[in-house]
């Protein structure tokens, strides 16, 4: 036989009773809310501003479609840089995530040498933890003593075995400063054509005064086979000192490697990036369309006014939770 509650707790049972009735078409309309602004802010972040940003809009003012599955090709983006520079970092990182699809796989690594600083110890850590895209090379810190030297020779036993037992994990490697932004869709268009051999890609400058031709340090691309020709040439292991991209525009010419640059047989292929890969332009120069990456942006300002002009920012929604 159940118990009935004494009459003078009747009128409180009725009083919750009736406050829990209230809440429930309260609490079904809060979860409806919140998955619908979930749903909202995810098509924001991921979808609208991934797919306007760093994207040129085709005849009809549509972005372009989302390339099919599958990359064309697989690059390592190896980005030399320092350990204390943290915000440079945190700025790449954003206009990389913002890119539109691509039809290749770019893996970008930030690439320091070993830290000494105990600061830049806990907090690279973090980044670490975080990001996992950094690379430290067990070397001294250097710009123009070795280091790219290290990066390069490091990846053949850092990656090898290869993607699907092909042997190579990466068809190219790039060398890029910290302080260059990419343009993707346009990096992709120029390497897709490239061959998979032999190749020494980026801004040439010509061979003179005793110098040989070479790519200049703002971001060149070698295929993996010549990564993995510098990690075993003795030759190369003895040069590695003196200005970076100098150097490596030496070991080629020396070695008879990246002999597809030097060659008049196939100029479609734009191994010189020349006209759209450039410093930030000081007047009379200005910024130029089909741009793959603008260099020496240090600054906030430069780098502002760099994204401004190639409307980066297209896809940002008005809200009324920010002014600007």
């Amino acid at each position: 036989m159940a118990l009935s509650p004494p009459p003078s707790a009747l009128p409180q049972m009725r009083t919750l009773e009736k406050v829990a009735l209230l809440l429930v078409p309260v609490f079904l309309a809060a979860l409806i809310f919140a998955l619908n602004f979930s749903g909202e802010f995810h098509l924001l972040s991921r979808g609208n501003l991934r797919l306007s940003a760093f994207t040129s809009p085709t005849p009809d003012g549509q972005s372009a479609a989302a390339p099919p599955p599958g990359p064309e090709f697989r690059l390592l983006m190896g980005i030399l840089t320092l350990g204390n520079r943290y915000l440079p970092r945190h700025r790449l990182r954003m206009l990389h995530a913002l890119q539109p699809p691509v039809a290749a796989q770019i893996d970008v690594k930030f690439v320091l040498c070993n830290l000494s600083r105990d600061d830049e110890k806990t907090l690279v850590a973090l980044e670490v933890m975080l990001y996992d895209d950094i690379l430290i090379l067990n070397c001294k810190e250097n710009m123009n003593g070795g280091k790219t030297y290290s990066f390069f020779s490091s990846l053949p036993g850092l990656f090898g075995g290869g993607a699907n037992g092909s042997g190579r994990p990466y068809d190219f490697v790039m060398k890029a400063d910290d302080d260059t932004i990419f343009m993707f869709p346009k990096l992709v268009e120029s390497l897709r054509i490239q061959p998979r051999e032999d190749l020494y890609w980026g801004h040439l400058v010509p061979a003179a005064n005793g110098l040989p031709l070479f790519m200049a340090g703002m971001a060149y691309v070698l295929s993996w086979d010549l990564v993995e020709w510098i990690a075993s040439s003795e030759t190369v292991k003895n040069h590695t000192v003196g200005p970076e991209d100098t150097v490596v525009g030496e070991w080629l010419r020396d070695g008879g490697r990246g002999k597809n640059v030097r060659s008049t047989r196939a100029p479609h292929l734009n191994f010189d990036t020349k006209p759209v890969s450039y410093d930030y332009p000081y007047p009379p120069y200005t910024f130029v369309p089909n741009t793959i990456s603008v260099h020496r942006l240090k600054d906030d300002d430069k780098l502002a006014e760099t994204l401004r002009y190639f409307n980066v920012t297209a896809g940002f929604k008005p809200s009324k939770f920010y002014h600007l």
